[in-house]
């Protein structure tokens, strides 16, 4: 397939920095995949009692005319689900370029296999930005054992996108299915931060127990961004609203957490908190434009 183009987004009302792939053309009949989704999907109260395809979502983001950062999580070694393959989510995502735009995912665990696979989506398919889930994939983000990973995402100009704070995985099940929430307190990426200067990196979420730290690190290192996925904006602590308010309004961007949470959702509930007007725009399409140079 060609290079990835990225979508004219002059028009778009928003674009969704956080969205996920979650079902490949094929299935998971053996590996337990299907009761972990609808888990999830009980926990947040998600519309979809089964994942959406990815032309689904794509049909889904275009009916709102809202561009969508879309990506697979790498996490067969911890969990044991299968992983979407990155060439396979990316062949799929090819034909909707007009609101997509396709990140990827490799587990760091991978080592030299992982850092050749990195090579290889940004040499041959233009791929813009990686996703790592540190509680899902059970490393800490400072482990110097992913730092040959970072290297490479670094090199080629991409974002290094990671889940930060608590969890819906896992959630509610025996021993919480072994997710280790330890593993995503953002202050592990205050390392990361310092060590790749130019590394373009986003905390996702509110971080939950960790909100403060993920607010100083975001303060202190100019390469580090947060988006306000996987929370409804009415639960967002009066803390980080002062800060999307004030010194990191240029740094905060809008991401939904589809499927578990729909753009609807999260828009609505937006729109009814205390965000200056002039930094509403910012949030929704100003920031990300910025940052994935669209």
């Amino acid at each position: 397939m060609p290079k990835l183009k990225l979508p004219n987004i002059d028009d778009v009302v928003a674009i969704d920095i956080h969205t996920h792939a979650e079902e490949p053309c094929g299935t998971h009949p053996d590996d337990g995949y299907d009761d972990f989704q609808a888990q999830m999907a009980d926990y947040f109260k998600s519309p979809h009692k089964h994942p959406p395809t990815v032309p689904e979502t794509a049909a889904y983001y275009r009916s709102k005319n809202i561009a969508a950062v879309i990506f697979p999580v790498d996490a067969e070694r911890e969990t044991g689900f299968r992983r979407y393959k990155n060439e396979e989510m990316l062949e799929i995502a090819s034909d909707h370029l007009d609101v997509l735009i396709p990140f990827v995912s490799i587990d760091p665990h991978k080592g030299k296999l992982g850092v050749r696979e990195a090579r290889k989506l940004i040499e041959e398919y233009g791929v813009r930005g990686f996703k790592f889930h540190p509680t899902m994939q059970g490393f800490y983000a400072n482990d110097r054992m992913a730092y040959p990973l970072y290297e490479e995402i670094n090199n080629g100009g991409a974002i290094a996108l990671f889940h930060t704070g608590q969890t819906g995985v896992g959630s509610g099940m025996p021993g919480g299915m072994g997710m280790r929430l330890k593993y995503s307190n953002p202050m592990y990426m205050d390392d990361v931060a310092a060590d790749f200067p130019d590394l373009k990196i986003i905390l996702a979420h509110p971080s939950f127990p960790w909100q403060e730290e993920a607010l100083s690190v975001a303060t202190h290192k100019p390469n580090v961004y947060i988006d306000l996925s996987g929370w409804s904006p009415k639960y967002f602590p009066p803390i980080l609203v002062r800060y999307i308010n004030s010194i990191l309004q240029d740094k905060m961007l809008f991401g939904s957490d589809w499927p578990v949470i729909t753009p609807d959702r999260w828009l609505s509930d937006f729109a009814k908190i205390e965000i200056r007007d002039e930094v509403r725009p910012k949030v929704l399409k100003a920031n990300a434009r910025k940052l994935l140079g669209i």
